[in-house]
């Protein structure tokens, strides 16, 4: 599945670390990611967060969607940081999950706090070429 994921490749992020329920990606904020504070744009410390939970909820090899999520911004990221996505799964029961993610700058700094809701499609992830 990552290895289609080209909206998060286009944003430059990077997998670290995977093990079942769980998933650690990571990405630079550039200058065509700041807003007009010179900030991080939310929405797009969300979409770190999201890749990291839709990683996390594929490990088991069942085709596995967002049914929803919410995100707090606890602190400003700034133009040059690395974010560090870090989503572990809480819960799963039966086709539904729930999966907490902390984004926190590569110092450790927290900066959001992501909460995703998962279905199962009841399928297995497609082989890829």
């Amino acid at each position: 599945m990552w290895a289609q994921d080209a909206a998060s490749a286009n944003l430059g992020m990077e997998l670290v670390e995977v093990a079942p329920g769980r998933a650690r990606l990571r990405m630079r904020v550039t200058s065509s990611m700041v807003n007009g504070h010179a900030i991080a744009h939310g929405g797009l410390v969300f979409t770190l967060a999201d890749s990291a939970f839709a990683v996390a909820c594929n490990t088991h090899g069942v085709v596995t969607v967002a049914a929803g999520a919410d995100i707090t911004f606890v602190a400003a990221a700034r133009l040059g940081d690395v974010l560090v996505a870090d989503a572990v799964e809480q819960a799963t029961y039966g086709r539904s999950g729930v999966t907490d993610v902390r984004v926190t700058t590569q110092e450790g700094a927290l900066v959001a706090l992501f909460r995703g809701r998962s279905r199962s499609l009841g399928r297995p992830i497609p082989e890829q070429p």
